[in-house]
């Protein structure tokens, strides 16, 4: 959890808060969000999806997704300085200029460019109330 601000240095690279190195661990996956962020997973929370795309039923809807979000994935090391760096294709993705936002969602990290972090969360702020009293009200 938490929000971090960040800026690629020249070459691509983008440091990784210190504080969420360690929960990485020595190598993770990074790849395609969605709402054009990109994700990344410790390996076994990866290894844990895989194995629910295996059940997935072979539909359309179900390749296309898969296509989707498993051909930009790679895995991922973070170098001595604490940078990883990440390809062009996926910074394309994401509108990554320069800065960047990382934040923590839960089992995955998201790294948006600051500009698409703004914009979303004033797309979406005002709804927030409405979107904690619908997923988290009592149904019975």
């Amino acid at each position: 959890m938490g929000e971090y601000h960040h800026n690629l240095d020249e070459k691509g690279r983008l440091t990784i808060p210190s504080k969420i190195r360690y929960e990485l661990g020595e190598d993770f996956v990074l790849t395609r969000g969605l709402d054009h962020c990109l994700f990344i997973y410790p390996k076994a929370e990866w290894e844990t999806i895989i194995q629910k795309y295996r059940e997935l039923p072979n539909t359309k809807e179900a390749r296309n997704f898969m296509r989707f979000f498993l051909s930009a994935a790679n895995v991922c090391e973070i170098d001595k300085q604490g940078r990883i760096n990440i390809r062009m294709p996926l910074l394309n993705y994401a509108n990554i200029k320069k800065e960047c936002i990382i934040i923590g969602v839960n089992d995955h990290l998201e790294i948006w460019a600051k500009e698409e972090w703004e914009a979303f969360t004033v797309e979406n702020e005002a709804e927030i109330s409405q979107i904690a009293d619908h997923l988290f009200s009592n149904p019975w």
